[in-house]
């Protein structure tokens, strides 16, 4: 992986990790439905939108079509899952099984849709990180109840995240530009996720300081997160950087450590380690690792 690429993921991670302190902040009233409805829907019309003349030579090339359209679905189905899945599995448990299952979808999406299989490498790094993401999980809440629906959910979350990952990755493939790809996928799922807000979005859209915190979400871990994300797509494959994106737990940790006053035993701090190493084996040039 190219150093740009990873420096691109980063900063993803980054903001994507910010998504648990901002939306921490939102009064009680405020439903995780509508935190993710609000993000994906309003932020895919942003991101579409500001992308528009390369949507549009996107949707151009029939290879993409499909691709856009099944992008579109994983974006739909990704926030309804990922959140109802930490409402009965617990927060820890359901951002572990989402976050943790992704890579691994993405790298069977792919291999179906490419015949190229996940290098050994790639396994074993996913392995190392996978079991950090478990010691994290476990850290911030062991105590929490899991409930199978849950699980279930995580889950499908997972599924829903690799193949809006994988579809981008192909309609980049297929000669659309990052840009074009990540308005198109995202776009084509915004607008259902737009119904699911208006009948959520009440208590978020009516006051001032969630609304804020809403377009901050919108803004910067969905349309500047996922151009950068597109951008990674450009120079390596979706599994290695579904892969990478494992540290967006690292980051979320870090900032609720320091900025929400939450403890970590050490247990947490050796996931972290783990989950770096993990990312480490898998994009450290040959020559170097």
């Amino acid at each position: 992986m190219s150093s740009s690429a990873l420096l691109a993921l980063l900063v993803s991670c980054l903001m994507w990790g910010t998504t648990g302190v901002v939306a921490a902040g939102m009064s009680a009233n405020v439903s995780t439905f509508a935190i993710g409805s609000f993000t994906m829907g309003v932020g895919g019309i942003i991101l579409a939108g500001v992308t528009w003349p390369a949507v549009t030579r996107a949707f151009a090339i029939p290879e993409a079509r499909r691709w856009v359209i099944l992008g579109g679905i994983g974006v739909l189905v990704y926030p309804l899952a990922f959140y109802a899945g930490m409402r009965d599995a617990g927060v820890a448990v359901g951002n572990t099984v989402a976050l943790g299952s992704g890579p691994l979808f993405a790298g069977v999406i792919e291999w179906l849709a490419t015949k190229r299989r996940p290098t050994r490498r790639w396994f074993v790094a996913l392995g190392i990180a996978g079991l950090g993401l478990a010691f994290v999980g476990i850290a911030r809440g062991g105590s929490s109840e899991v409930g199978l629906n849950g699980v279930l959910l995580a889950l499908l979350a997972g599924i829903a995240y690799a193949l809006y990952s994988v579809s981008g990755s192909r309609v980049i493939a297929a000669g659309a530009s990052f840009r074009g790809s990540m308005g198109a996928v995202f776009g084509s799922g915004a607008l259902p996720l737009l119904c699911v807000l208006a009948f959520t979005g009440g208590p978020l859209v009516s006051d001032f300081d969630n609304l804020a915190r809403g377009v901050y979400l919108a803004l910067g871990p969905l349309v500047v997160a996922y151009l950068l994300f597109g951008y990674a797509l450009t120079r390596a494959s979706a599994s290695l950087v579904t892969l990478v994106t494992l540290l967006e737990p690292v980051f979320a940790t870090l900032l609720a450590v320091f900025l929400l006053g939450e403890l970590l035993p050490p247990f947490g701090w050796l996931g972290i380690g783990l989950l770096v190493s993990g990312v480490a084996v898998a994009t450290v040039p040959r020559r170097l690792a």
